[in-house]
């Protein structure tokens, strides 16, 4: 016993740092990115199989959207857990095992032959590995290996999702457009798969495994024993917060910002195009480029979230998205015009501008536990985009058209901004959110 003892104070005995002009927090850094990048194939390739299963198997839109919509939900409800699943087993191995489920599960569609095996493949596999994948990867990478350049790195990595569906979505859309959907699904995979091995050999769960400090840190920081209780805590918290009136409004508004952006633009924006006779390819790129204007209008957002009100912003947000979307239906043509582009910009600036006002509130509303409220409230964005991923299949087959669909969407903006505007507010109690 004292061996073992000695030796794991050993391993995490600071070592002499040779004088190196890279830090390794920057290594960990950039095979986090090229990972969410990988990772990112499988959120450009919903919208673009919509038709092409429709056509070949004849199955409804609502079906089709149900496994985007279980796909979602388990994203989302995955997102909470997934930090106490890396505190517990190491980030290295949840990641690796995340890809390797998402690989198997995209791979597995193209023999698929009923809709049940969609829904397990696509919806539950996918799901689940890319929930544990969430924010928490960027989050926790982040958090142990940066002391300095925390807001660099953060924004770095959420710039990274755009960056692979930008990367992603015009190869897909040719594949699926000239070849058939099965060619873009095992791309999935194989970009899934092709990112492990580094992740397994360069990733590491934090800079004592190889005797560092962590970047701009002033002195040795030993690595956390594993927390098996940190499940627990997630839930404790949620029944503590859902007792209060500001995370139901603050729930609420994320619910609608996912139901009108991953849900309702990400899932069906590309068939609802092709209905209008645009071609895929030009359709998934236009999203690309919405991908683009993600990470300009985030980066504004935090800004502008430092200096003024974040629920006067948040209700900005929604009402012009809200109106935006009841433009959308005489914007889409078979061909690409100056108004759809404005559209395309600026839902781009709009995307996930809602996220630093409804974390700023999150810290403002619960301390310490902001961060584990924020994983929940992010949960209901993904049930909300689940919820709008399977309904708007089943309005397209009901009515043979979107239309209704976008008209629904803007309402709902228009109840989220409200609802941001009546969040009570509160002093700030503590220190960001980590």
């Amino acid at each position: 016993m004292t061996q073992t003892t000695d030796a794991t104070a050993t391993d995490q005995a600071p070592r002499p740092e040779r004088r190196t002009r890279i830090h390794r927090a920057w290594f960990v850094a950039a095979v986090t990115f090229v990972t969410i990048i990988g990772a990112a194939a499988f959120r450009s390739l919903p919208g673009l199989l919509i038709d092409p299963l429709h056509t070949e198997f004849g199955w409804s839109r609502g079906t089709i959207g149900a496994a985007v919509s279980v796909n979602l939900a388990l994203y989302g409800l995955t997102a909470p857990f997934a930090a106490a699943l890396m505190d517990r087993f190491g980030i290295r191995r949840v990641v690796a095992i995340a890809l390797t489920v998402i690989a198997i599960g995209s791979g597995l569609t193209v023999w698929m032959t009923a809709a049940w095996q969609l829904l397990l493949c696509w919806g539950l596999l996918v799901g689940l590995g890319s929930g544990s994948m969430a924010l928490a990867f960027a989050a926790t990478v982040t958090n142990r290996w940066f002391t300095e350049r925390r807001g660099l790195v953060t924004g770095i990595l959420t710039a990274a999702s755009a960056s692979g569906q930008l990367i992603f979505l015009p190869v897909l859309s040719w594949m699926v457009e000239t070849h058939d959907w099965r060619p873009a699904a095992v791309t999935v995979a194989l970009a899934a798969l092709a990112v492990v091995p580094f992740v397994w050999l360069l990733l590491r769960d934090h800079p004592a495994d190889v005797g560092l400090k962590p970047y701009g840190a002033k002195e040795f920081v030993p690595k956390p024993e594993p927390v098996p209780g940190a499940a627990r805590r997630a839930v404790t918290v949620l029944f503590k917060a859902a007792r209060t009136g500001p995370f139901w409004l603050l729930a609420g508004t994320f619910a609608i910002c996912g139901a009108s952006t991953n849900g309702l633009i990400q899932t069906h924006f590309v068939p609802a195009a092709h209905d209008a006779h645009m071609p895929v390819t030009a359709a998934a790129s236009l999203l690309a480029v919405i991908g683009v204007f993600d990470v300009v209008g985030t980066i504004a957002s935090g800004w502008f979230t430092d200096r003024f009100d974040p629920r006067r912003l948040l209700a900005a947000y929604y009402a012009l998205r809200g109106i935006s979307l009841l433009f959308l239906p005489v914007l889409l043509a078979p061909s690409v015009h100056p108004p759809m582009l404005f559209f395309i910009v600026f839902y781009g600036l709009d995307w996930v501008a809602t996220v630093p006002p409804t974390v700023a509130l999150c810290r403002e509303q619960y301390g310490e536990d902001s961060a584990i409220v924020f994983g929940w409230v992010l949960a209901s964005h993904q049930v909300g985009a689940a919820l709008v991923a399977f309904l708007g299949g089943v309005v397209r087959d009901v009515f043979g058209t979107y239309d209704m669909v976008w008209y629904a969407a803007g309402a709902l903006c228009a109840v989220a901004a409200l609802m941001a505007l009546v969040i009570r507010r509160r002093p700030d109690p503590g220190p960001a959110l980590a």
